[in-house]
């Protein structure tokens, strides 16, 4: 199982530098994980940058994966992550999301990048035409 986090999905969307990286595991929707918090976090920027018909088309391919809702179970083991780790609110219930599902994340986020079970690629200037 595979976990995009927001970073990946924003720069899939916008056919940034690394949306090839990201293509990977999202043409492959079936085996990806989608906490909420991810649903949350594209749709306001793309909602915010685009228009509410584009974030709802965003949203209605992420829907395409399996979408993980914040249970109580895994809200305290995020807590426990955050705690552990000293990462934000929101990358710990992604963290912890894919460690209840053995997912690996794939992201551009540096809060991410030492953390075991991590895809991590660098972001990339956009070339200029």
């Amino acid at each position: 199982m595979n976990l995009v986090d927001s970073s990946g999905w924003l720069e899939f969307f916008a056919d940034g530098p690394n949306a090839a990286d990201f293509s990977v595991p999202i043409l492959n929707i079936k085996d990806v994980v989608v906490p909420t918090i991810c649903l949350y976090e594209v749709f306001k920027v793309v909602l915010r940058e685009r228009s509410e018909n584009e974030a709802l088309q965003t949203i209605a391919l992420m829907r395409q994966g399996n979408v993980v809702d914040l249970s109580l179970e895994l809200a305290l083991k995020a807590a426990k992550v955050s705690t552990e780790y000293r990462i934000p609110m929101a990358d710990s219930i992604v963290f912890a999301t894919a460690q209840t599902f053995r997912a690996t994340i794939w992201t551009q986020d540096e809060d991410f990048k030492s953390l075991p079970g991590v895809k991590f690629f660098p972001r990339r200037a956009t070339p200029r035409s």
